[in-house]
């Protein structure tokens, strides 16, 4: 099998792929034809079926597992398959293992950095609620494993909330021993809960989309009902402590724009809403650079970034 992050402009290929995303459209000139979001582990892939009514194109739906031959070419600086034939694969023809994208990094090997953060939290009920979380909900820890942290803009792969996550309460852990001003068993803590909410806000993969609640509520909101509902059944949890945790997961997208519902007023939150941008952002760099044609130095325009992006080269 041919990964498509191995794919060149040029190749002519017969390969299984998952097919993340169908849409009929029609061209200026009024030309019926398919846009299609390929998928494997490695990454996605444009596709075109120009002559969708040919012989040879068979029927097939989203989420189904399809066998397409065409050839590989270049389009506005992207990988771009066009399709001339097409068929549904068959119960048991490929393993759906090798079309999730993954975290590159150990789950495992994660998953215990991350439980060290929460056995290095010295407040008793902070980490009282990190083990109701992290070490005692079966199915939180389940679902916290296997969930992206987006849709398509960050981490968005298995494995991908526990990679942001980690990621970003280190770098909380690294603000707390370099700026005294900040309480670290606020903000550990609440970097470990800060994106729990997205656990119910995206659907697990194959189909790592919305659901409902993830479009009508979000997940921050989300996340705040999870820990309200947790800190119900600690005794005596600190009325102050609580605000103050909550405060931090609602304001960490820093701007009222961004979807945060608050802006942050602790200096905790600041930090949090810092560490979550600059891992995010690190992270789009990274698969931008992977997406790109490995020949290419200027990658092109990133609208997350906002601007034009350029692979550093001595």
């Amino acid at each position: 099998m041919k990964w498509i992050q191995e794919l060149r402009e040029g190749d002519n290929i017969t390969e299984i792929y998952l097919c993340k995303k169908k849409q009929s459209l029609v061209t200026k000139a009024g030309k019926a034809y398919e846009s299609l979001t390929l998928q494997d582990k490695t990454g996605s892939l444009d596709a075109k079926i120009w002559e969708p009514d040919s012989m040879g194109i068979d029927e097939f739906s989203e989420l189904d597992y399809i066998e397409a031959t065409g050839n590989i070419t270049s389009y506005q600086g992207h990988l771009q398959f066009n399709i001339r034939r097409v068929r549904r694969c068959r119960d048991g023809e490929c393993d759906p293992a090798d079309y999730l994208p993954v975290s590159g990094l150990s789950v495992d090997d994660m998953y215990q950095k991350l439980l060290n953060l929460v056995d290095s939290v010295g407040d008793p009920y902070m980490k009282r609620l990190l083990e109701m979380f992290f070490r005692e909900d079966e199915d939180f820890i389940k679902a916290f494993k296997k969930s992206s942290a987006a849709k398509a803009v960050h981490h968005g792969f298995v494995g991908g909330l526990l990679e942001h996550t980690l990621g970003v309460a280190q770098l909380c852990d690294y603000y707390s021993s370099a700026y005294p001003i900040i309480r670290r068993d606020l903000l550990v803590p609440a970097a470990l809960l800060h994106d729990i909410g997205k656990t119910r806000e995206l659907s697990l993969f194959p189909k790592n989309d919305y659901t409902d609640d993830g479009q009508l509520i979000g997940h921050i909101v989300l996340g705040v009902e999870m820990i309200n509902d947790k800190l119900r059944e600690i005794p005596d949890f600190p009325q102050a402590l609580s605000s103050q945790l909550r405060h931090c997961i609602l304001a960490h997208h820093g701007e009222l724009e961004f979807g945060s519902p608050k802006k942050p007023a602790l200096v905790e939150a600041a930090a949090l809403f810092f560490a979550d941008n600059t891992d995010a952002k690190f992270e789009i760099f990274k698969e931008t650079f992977e997406n790109a044609l490995p020949q290419e130095a200027w990658v092109g325009y990133q609208s997350f970034l906002g601007s034009n992006i350029r692979r550093t080269i001595f």
